[in-house]
């Protein structure tokens, strides 16, 4: 009883210096490479595909994009939530080809619950390559140039057609499967009256910046 009612305190005193609230965890951010040239820096709604490895406190390695499944980088759209919070707020104002190392907290990985490998309450380590940075559906320009019909509303349809176009613009062959699975990633993150269409309000994500 006296532990907790202690721990109670400790809380509270921290909540009262700090102004009302507790600090947020921050994740740790080591650049180990920067190219010399950089075209452009990732923000949230852009395409980011990169290679990862990942660690535990200990050492552990317990997962690698170079040498485990397809071997293959992986794609992801930063700042809505398809990753953990530890990589949105740490992979922002990258370059393509730039590398770093994130050392992220409970709180921005899997916290409490763990997963897979990952012991619960487990601080990680991830070194992380950007290999290419791409426009995503997340900026207000894309907004625009998605809304095909002009109704201030996108469907599953407009956003899909878009990203075919962007993969074909870079080069890329359109790839169905890949942008069905991002279109239903998106819709099920943004759609937030379940009416089949994402607004122009629930896709600005409330992140003026985009």
């Amino acid at each position: 009883m006296f532990l907790a009612c202690l721990s109670w305190f400790c809380t509270s005193l921290l909540v009262f210096v700090s102004g009302g609230k507790l600090p947020e965890a921050e994740v740790k951010i080591t650049v180990l490479h920067k190219p010399f040239l950089c075209h452009r820096k990732s923000k949230y709604g852009d395409i980011l595909l990169v290679h990862h490895e990942g660690y535990l406190q200990n050492g552990t390695k317990f997962h690698s994009s170079y040498s485990q499944g397809d071997k293959q980088p992986v794609w992801f759209t930063l700042g809505i939530k398809e990753v953990i919070k530890g990589w949105d707020k740490g992979l922002q104002g990258m370059c393509a080809g730039e590398k770093r190392r994130l050392v992220v907290p409970p709180a921005l990985a899997y916290g409490k619950e763990g997963k897979g490998k990952i012991p619960p309450e487990s601080t990680l380590t991830f070194n992380i390559e950007v290999m290419e940075i791409r426009n995503g559906p997340r900026s207000h320009e894309s907004f625009q140039e998605m809304d095909l019909n002009d109704d201030w509303k996108l469907s599953k349809d407009e956003v899909k057609e878009y990203l075919r176009k962007e993969f074909q613009r870079h080069g890329y062959p359109p790839n169905d499967t890949h942008h069905e699975q991002m279109v239903e990633d998106i819709f099920t993150k943004e759609d937030e009256n379940e009416d089949g269409f994402i607004s122009s309000r629930e896709f600005t994500y409330k992140h003026d910046e985009l």
